[in-house]
């Protein structure tokens, strides 16, 4: 009965760890998104992903080192990548309405 119960425990860990790992290639892949674009969405898509994938990762560490305290951590970076996405949102879409506000005046002044 203990060998059942240590083997499922390993299949356990080859699993998450597995899941780590298939989280980071997906990570660089989002990275050389965020850094190729083409557009300034495409980049604030990426970086959103790479930080849910960011916190995924956290909480599958938790789980294999059996530490708490990484759960605040996770909660804590969830936080802190939503409001960076809202100002990044905001910022983009100042940018955005400035250039059409441009454009305007170049098209409205012929």
């Amino acid at each position: 009965m203990s060998s059942g119960i240590l083997s499922l425990v390993t299949a356990y860990h080859i699993v998450l760890e597995g899941a780590l790992l298939v989280l980071a290639v997906m990570l660089i892949l989002c990275l050389v998104r965020a850094i190729q674009g083409p557009e300034i969405a495409d980049r604030l898509v990426a970086v959103n992903m790479m930080g849910t994938m960011v916190m995924v990762m956290i909480a599958i560490l938790s789980v294999l080192m059996q530490e708490g305290y990484l759960v605040d951590i996770c909660l804590i970076y969830a936080m802190i990548s939503f409001l960076a996405v809202i100002i990044l949102t905001k910022v983009y879409m100042g940018v955005y309405l400035e250039k059409k506000k441009k454009e305007e005046e170049e098209h409205g002044g012929c």
